[in-house]
């Protein structure tokens, strides 16, 4: 009869192969030492499965380093930058790179806002809006011919400019520089407006001043571009300065206009009965179409740039004036500042990529929330930014993976000559380099050979102590 043992002559080969030999009970010695081995080595292999078991279920961040081999031929860059001392008419956004791509004053997904002294949104100033270029006036006359009857313009210095005012109920003028092209070309139509205010005995001062000449004065009014046109009413500068057409026909009607509301707000406060001082300041203000603005700006969009070092810069310009370079204040505050598609932190695929990946690798917007202070003339900030790829794998399907940019930057101040109009400059430069951020675990099979290699080495390491213990403690026969 076959058995396990045997298994008859079929099985004889078989047997021979065996590597689990049973060794017959009879032969075997149950000892006190080997249960507290046995015991040993029961609560090794549970704590080294425990650990290894623990081990196996956490994950650990890898990084490494390999060449970005992304083939976009450009890059979205987001900006959304708070100019704190320049007026959203004179804010330029200009983009360079080292293909020979010069775009001056972009305006395609760019938004401006003309922000209160609270720095709150307070006027929008355009999106994807070109600066209306003002009509000038062609004259016959040179601005020497018409003045051979004398001029009718009053020249102001730092000495008459008060008394000017005091004089003037309504007064309006024309702060320029004689280098200025703009200045130049306005200045004939200045004599005659101020010719037809004379001959239509209209009660306003028409006056100009040279602020190369006058260069304190013009600071005290803060003059930043030329020509200034400032209507003053009662010795106070009425905001916004006049911004229209440069003709005689034009600033007649702003004139008159001012005249007729002016008289609209005697008459109303001739009828007005018991009104407090607030109320009648606001409703002075409001005939006079006096608001005042803060020369703060917050410029905002994307550019779509080359994946080629460049520049973006900001910089104080307008196609109807010449900028005074001495009155240009670039400081500054990068409210944001990324490359590529916005990181849009509330969506869902998003979030729970990033929960996983590190802090030190989710350097995608550094500069958000810095502000860059300039204290004198002439200076601006630059900045210098190195631009890499990161791709973050936190599994093995696409909906666990992102690529976004992260990027390192070095600020300075820059001195400027005093003719120069200074810039803040974004310079940027993308590393050839990509780093990979992944979450690796490990295989299963790596799991089962260790704790394979757990129960063998444990039983066979304790075996062998047991062994030479048992040696050592046996009686010895006599």
């Amino acid at each position: 009869m076959n058995n396990i043992n045997g298994g008859g002559g079929r099985r004889g080969g078989l047997s021979s192969v065996d590597f689990y030999r049973r060794v017959p009970r009879d032969l075997t010695e149950a000892t006190t030492l080997g249960a507290i081995m046995s015991l040993c080595a029961m609560g090794v292999m549970a704590v080294l499965f425990l650990s290894e078991t623990a081990a196996f279920a956490r994950t650990n961040m890898s990084t490494s380093i390999t060449l970005d081999e992304n083939t976009q031929p450009q890059i979205r860059l987001n900006f959304n930058i708070t100019m704190k001392d320049l007026h959203c008419d004179y804010v330029s956004v200009d983009v360079w790179d080292a293909l020979g791509t010069n775009r001056q004053n972009v305006t395609k997904n760019v938004e401006k806002w003309q922000l209160d002294e609270d720095g709150k949104r307070r006027i929008f100033s355009g999106r994807n809006r070109e600066i209306r270029q003002v009509r000038h006036e062609e004259h016959e006359e040179s601005l020497e011919e018409l003045h051979k009857d004398g001029a009718y313009v009053e020249t102001l210095t730092k000495e008459n400019f008060d008394d000017f005012l005091a004089n003037n109920e309504m007064a309006f003028v024309d702060m320029f520089a004689p280098w200025c092209v703009w200045c130049q070309r306005l200045a004939p139509t200045w004599e005659k407006f101020a010719q037809e205010v004379d001959a239509n005995k209209m009660p306003i001062g028409v006056g100009s001043v040279d602020c190369v000449d006058q260069a304190d004065l013009c600071r005290q009014q803060k003059v930043m571009a030329f020509p200034t046109l400032r209507w003053y009413h009662n010795k106070q500068a009425i905001s916004p300065d006049y911004k229209m057409d440069r003709t005689v026909q034009a600033l007649m009607g702003f004139a008159k206009r001012k005249l007729e509301m002016d008289e609209k707000f005697k008459e109303w406060e001739s009828k007005a009965q018991n009104v407090d001082e607030e109320t009648r300041e606001n409703k002075r203000q409001l005939y006079q179409q006096h608001r005042a603005e803060h020369p703060s700006c917050q410029v905002s969009g994307f550019l779509m740039v080359n994946r080629v070092p460049g520049n973006f810069h900001i910089e104080a310009k307008s196609v109807n004036h010449n900028l005074n370079s001495a009155m240009t204040n670039l400081t500054h505050v990068v409210n944001h500042l990324s490359f590529g598609e916005p990181v849009d932190e509330l969506d869902r695929k998003t979030k729970r990529i990033l929960k996983q990946v590190p802090q030190e690798h989710q350097q995608f917007a550094p500069m958000d929330g810095t502000e860059y202070l300039t204290t004198e003339y002439h200076q601006a900030y630059h900045h210098y930014i190195k631009v890499v790829s990161t791709h973050l794998s936190m599994g093995s399907s696409d909906t666990n993976a992102m690529v976004a940019y992260q990027f390192l930057e070095q600020s300075q101040i820059v001195y400027y000559d005093p003719e120069n109009v200074p810039e803040a400059r974004f310079s940027y430069d993308l590393s050839p380099m990509a780093v990979v951020v992944q979450k690796e675990g490990r295989k299963w099979y790596d799991y089962l050979t260790s704790l394979c290699a757990i129960i063998g080495g444990t039983f066979t390491t304790l075996g062998l102590i047991d062994a030479t213990l048992y040696k050592v403690f046996k009686p010895k026969k006599l």
